[in-house]
């Protein structure tokens, strides 16, 4: 009884404070009419979407960084340009104060652009929070669901609601996890998706024509739908970063952290020196207060103000594939809470293919981690378990593993148990570190770090903090239908190679690209397509257009061949041979707008040739998805 009565407390709990009555789990946010009735917030939103609104050059960035001396310090500057540390800038800077960014390679080169693309608030933390009584679990669903909502309404051109099927192969399955679903849904309260449901066998062949029917001798019963979110996280992330810039941060990649400046006392770290990797230069940049959004690597950056610092990430690897998109139906996911070892196996359809994976296992810190053969090997034989079709290795397009930094509090007293919850703390006066937690949650992390940022510098912001509902670049105006105007009123001018340009129709797939890739901004894309004639695919099957290597070069900070096509452009994910036969237009067109020489064309070849070696696409994998010849 003592059990059920803790668990009632922990769904009424969750009903109160889903659905708004007095029960209160976190500090609530600063009111908009602390700006005076939303003025404030209006005149930002109207300064981020102007119709004539460009970021900042990179040159004009980096002399924002280098005028930020002792005697005129930025309030705030942020190491790290994945998405906690992009959204610790974007949330900063609109709160009015002073603010820089810096990353090592590209913004999202890490981890941000290696998830498992879902915005989710964990089914499985929600199962353990039940069954252990775990009220700090449950607490850590609550909070990821609110912002799975935020997320979605933020960028709304980058994210959306997709459904996932559970297949159930006995009658207590199909109990247990409807169940488990509905509690799902109920935590979520006003924050709902959609509503989960039962679906019998035939309905579930139906809706997933993949799905196998027999199981090691066991027949599916049916299946339980529920609704999580995806993302292009990628593009998020860049879009964040292109936010920030235009409500006034001074963000810079290819720029490298090499050591901190600390005061004549040596007590507290007032800036950081900082090498361009682009030609080699260094500066000294000043700041009250440094951020340390380094993910995976952000010991790195600790240990640069105290070589004892002790370590607190636990890094772990999620491997994922590509697989052609005939695996898994359009709208559709399958997630498979338990395989034969214990962990989740998911499939879920992708920007036009499918993509699976695993959970996370241990591993070792690196730049450019690779997957392992067996973890892929995993992969094809889990799905192929719950799959009417031929799973084989050379349908692998693509393969990737990223490194997610699993957090320890270094203050904390007990250090044994690994955080799945981010950690904020300050362990060297003027550097705070924030690290942990999951890509659905980036947007109250920053906001926790900044608060911290506050804090220890004394800060005096001009406002609260208003990302919760603050639309990134591209998001404000952005409706599902917004293609249509691409493909009625734009033409994809082509050039041939006897100079002529000719005309070509915007079809749907490259207006449905274009919309989803760049939001309300997307036509700015498709004039470039018409009036320059670069209205050409970058690759065959995929609608990638040439006139995005140009807008992003103006537009977005793509400063090399890697950053076009891993994180402007996810072609390196999706299929790794059709990525490096773009390569040499990609290079052509970058090269043209960054006046590169031949030698720095040759070396962007290299570079980016090597890259592509770590995603291990199978060399054999052909594109027979019965859509392209």
């Amino acid at each position: 009884m003592t059990r059920l009565r803790k668990l009632g407390a922990v769904v009424a709990t969750a009903i109160a404070t889903a659905y708004g009555t007095t029960v209160i789990l976190h500090e609530p946010l600063v009111s908009f009419s602390d700006y005076g009735g939303g003025s404030r917030l209006e005149a930002l939103r109207k300064r981020l979407h102007a119709p004539g609104a460009i970021v900042p050059s990179r040159e004009v960035q980096q002399e924002a960084l280098l005028a930020a001396g002792k005697s005129n310090p930025l309030d705030v500057l942020v190491i790290g340009g994945g998405a906690t540390g992009s959204g610790a800038a974007l949330d900063a800077v609109t709160r009015g104060l002073r603010v820089g960014l810096v990353e090592r390679e590209d913004f999202a080169a890490g981890t941000s652009s290696r998830s498992t693309k879902l915005l989710h608030g964990g089914v499985r933390y929600l199962e353990k929070a039940v069954f252990n009584l775990d009220y700090g679990q449950f607490k850590l669903v609550l909070h990821a669901l609110e912002e799975r909502k935020q997320v979605i309404e933020n960028a709304p051109h980058l994210c959306h609601a997709l459904p996932c099927m559970t297949p159930c192969f006995s009658w207590f399955e199909v109990v247990y996890y409807w169940m488990g679903l509905k509690m799902y849904d109920l935590v979520a309260g006003r924050q709902l998706l959609h509503l989960s449901r039962y679906y019998s066998t035939k309905e579930s062949v139906e809706l997933f024509p993949t799905l196998a029917r027999e199981v090691k001798d066991r027949s599916l019963r049916g299946t339980v739908v529920y609704y999580d979110g995806q993302m292009n996280d990628a593009r998020l992330n860049v879009g964040l970063a292109c936010t920030a810039a235009l409500a006034g941060a001074a963000v810079l990649n290819h720029a490298e952290v090499v050591s901190l400046l600390k005061d004549d006392d040596g007590k507290r770290i007032i800036g950081a020196r900082i090498r361009d990797n682009l030609n080699g230069k260094e500066f000294d940049t000043y700041a009250k207060v440094i951020v340390n959004a380094g993910g995976p690597f952000c010991d790195s950056i600790r240990k640069m103000a105290n070589k004892n610092a002790q370590e607190m990430i636990s890094p772990s690897s999620g491997v994922h594939i590509i697989l052609p998109d005939y695996y898994s139906p359009d709208g559709m996911g399958l997630i498979v809470p338990k395989t034969k070892d214990g962990r989740v196996v998911f499939m879920l359809p992708w920007l036009g293919r499918t993509v699976a994976g695993t959970t996370d296992s241990s591993t070792n810190i690196t730049y450019l981690p690779e997957p392992h053969e067996d973890e892929i090997q995993f992969i094809l034989e889990a799905i192929s378990d719950y799959l009417n079709v031929k799973v084989r290795r050379s349908d692998v397009l693509s393969a990737w593993s990223g490194i997610r930094p699993l957090a320890v509090d270094p203050t904390a007293k007990n250090t044994e148990s690994i955080s799945r919850d981010h950690v904020v703390c300050e362990d060297y006066p003027g550097l705070v570190t924030i690290t942990g937690g999951k890509w659905t949650t980036y947007r109250s992390m920053a906001e926790d770090a900044v608060n911290a940022a506050i804090k220890s510098g004394k800060l005096t912001p001009t406002s609260g903090c208003v990302t919760n509902n603050l639309r990134i670049v591209g998001g404000e105006g952005w409706e599902p239908s917004s293609f249509t105007v691409l493909a009625q009123q734009y033409k994809r001018m082509k050039s041939t190679h006897g100079g002529k340009v000719v005309p070509g129709v915007m079809d749907s797939a490259a207006a449905k690209h274009l919309s989803g890739a760049y939001g309300s901004l997307a036509e700015r894309v498709a004039a470039i397509a018409q009036n320059e004639g670069l209205g050409k695919r970058l690759a065959h099957g995929y609608p990638y257009l040439e006139a995005e290597v140009a807008y992003c070069a103006r537009n977005e900070y793509c400063e090399s061949a890697i950053d076009f096509i891993a994180r402007r452009t996810r072609l390196a994910f999706l299929e790794t041979d059709a990525a490096r036969k773009a390569l040499p237009r990609v290079i052509e067109i970058l090269a043209n707008e960054h006046k590169w020489e031949s030698s720095k064309q040759k070396e962007e070849l290299e570079k980016a040739t090597e890259f592509l070696k770590t995603f291990k696409s199978s060399k054999n994998a052909q594109f027979h998805d019965g859509k392209h010849n």
